[in-house]
């Protein structure tokens, strides 16, 4: 029988015992709590819990902002031996009904914004035996007839006790839903001892978070990314985390991070680059020390405007959903722009041809990840478990090529590659020169069948404000600096580009809609 071991009593319960109480742990517009406050405050819903009938391994959906509320509910769920199960609160009533019925989830804890999509969603659920209302939802906002707990009203009246469900490391702790490597949502499952490990690796041995630091996160909490930066990493140290419930904005975020005192920030590409758009000013996030950016590669001439104008390091990395956090990502004093920088301590690397041999260093292959954060498959998915968990493997579907000093980088997801005059052209390399113009802000490449029936490069292209620059003369910059064959036939303007739930682009929707906005384009010469 393994070690007794809990996520919960981790990243909360150690902190009480190494004297922190009294250090602030949450803080943000929704609320301030200390280690002791919060450690009373999940104790007590733990109970609560318990109580409304909520059982070991049953799954809690949290449909939840940012909040102390969310933090509260995934860790007193943890105690319990429970499953949290966090999903995007940009989900329709539709969607959220599936994910209830595909986790047989027990409760729904809603935050007061998604309430009337969770009431929708509730009547699509039969197995769903109640809902945890956060602290700012009324008692009458639901009218499916679930019994409906107010948190709040949990915490009050139950007692603090410090029971812990015995679990180990290898005990089921929590689900992230994500699409993957393989469309549908599907949870990846991931245990106990998945906490320590990314906490005790990035976080510890590349982030070099420490007990002063203030977290805050464009990426929120339903997100793995997110996750790890707001909740694990902090209270794993004994840290603060700055929660911010509202949508990230550039103007919003910057605000709570001169607010509450960030140090470390944490984005995408996708909102570094409105970050720019935005205008913000130089000084807008004096008080940070780092930042990161993981869910896509982040392009050298982004990181270079940001951090010239921001005077803040980006440490570039990358991340699964399946690997709970960031895996492959450049270090302080370490940083190369255009890659993802090199293995994370306690993580080994293989790059593998389409007959799955090792590639020889500077070949393109697919790239595998191995490590003990990663999942333990996906649930209720055994085909999708077998493509993409490979034994001690995991198949991240991502392209990447590694140079002779062990730097790594992307060259886009393996089914984005695209070929022009039959030779593989990689979309991120000719978005990386795009990128170099001053006048393009954002920029993605993907195939389009020209009038022959070929595929081409199409450029997506984002401007720069203030700057105007032409379609031409964006062909001739790239056709300067890549291979001709590399450049793009087309460069289609557009004022934003569609993105994913995480940020990412979804380059599928362009690709859709590449043909017809090239026919578009074409009548209106």
């Amino acid at each position: 029988m393994s070690e007794p071991f809990n996520a919960c009593r981790y990243l909360l319960d150690r902190r009480i015992d190494d004297g922190d109480g009294d250090r602030l742990a949450l803080t943000g517009p929704a609320g301030e709590f200390t280690y002791a406050e919060l450690h009373d405050r999940v104790c007590r819903t733990a109970t609560g819990l318990r109580a409304v009938g909520l059982r070991p391994e049953q799954r809690v959906l949290l449909f939840m902002a940012d909040s102390p509320d969310f933090v509260t509910v995934f860790l007193a769920a943890l105690r319990v031996g429970a499953i949290p199960v966090p999903v995007s609160t940009m989900l329709h009533a539709g969607d959220l009904g599936e994910l209830l019925r595909d986790a047989r989830a027990a409760f729904l804890a809603v935050s007061s914004a998604y309430v009337s999509v969770a009431d929708k969603a509730v009547a699509q659920a039969p197995e769903l035996r109640g809902v945890l209302a956060a602290s700012d939802v009324t008692s009458d906002a639901f009218t499916g007839g679930q019994p409906v707990h107010g948190i709040r009203e949990l915490v009050a009246a139950h007692p603090a006790t410090t029971d812990t469900y015995t679990t180990t490391a290898d005990s089921p702790a929590f689900w992230l839903y994500t699409s993957g490597t393989t469309g549908s949502p599907k949870a990846a499952m991931h245990r106990h001892g998945a906490v320590p490990e990314v906490c005790e690796t990035y976080a510890a041995r590349v982030l070099g978070i420490g007990p002063d630091d203030r977290c805050l996160s464009a990426a929120k909490a339903f997100f793995a990314y997110g996750l790890g930066n707001s909740v694990l990493f902090p209270l794993a140290v004994g840290a603060a985390s700055v929660l911010e419930p509202e949508p990230s904005r550039p103007e919003l975020l910057t605000a709570r991070a001169r607010a509450y005192g960030a140090t470390l920030f944490f984005a995408g590409p996708t909102f570094f680059a409105h970050m720019l758009r935005a205008g913000l000013p130089g000084d807008a996030l004096a008080g940070v020390r780092r930042a990161a950016s993981a869910g896509e590669a982040l392009p050298a001439a982004l990181q270079h405007r940001w951090s010239e104008h921001f005077g803040i390091d980006i440490l570039d990395g990358i991340g699964m959903t399946e690997t709970l956090h960031i895996f492959l990502s450049n270090a302080p004093g370490a940083i190369r722009p255009g890659t993802t920088g090199r293995p994370v301590p306690g993580y080994d690397l293989r790059i593998l041809d389409e007959d799955g041999h090792d590639t020889p260093t500077g070949t393109p292959g697919t790239l595998y990840v191995r490590g003990r954060s990663v999942a333990t498959g996906y649930w209720s998915r055994y085909d999708d478990t077998r493509q993409v968990f490979r034994g001690e493997w995991l198949r991240t579907g991502d392209t990447y090529v590694c140079d002779e000093d062990g730097y790594y980088t992307c060259l886009g997801r393996t089914g984005d590659m695209l070929k022009a005059g039959g030779i593989w052209v990689s979309p991120a390399e000719v978005e990386a020169r795009l990128l170099e113009h001053p006048a393009v802000a954002q920029a993605v490449v993907v195939a389009a069948t020209d009038t022959d029936g070929l595929e081409k490069p199409v450029a997506y292209v984002v401007g720069t404000p203030g700057q105007d620059i032409t379609a031409a003369e964006l062909i001739a910059f790239c056709r300067t600096g890549l291979p001709s064959f590399k450049r793009p036939r087309h460069v289609l303007f557009t004022e934003a580009l569609p993105t994913t739930a995480t940020g990412k682009i979804r380059r599928v929707e362009l690709r859709a809609r590449a043909a017809a906005d090239l026919t578009a384009a074409f009548e209106e010469t």
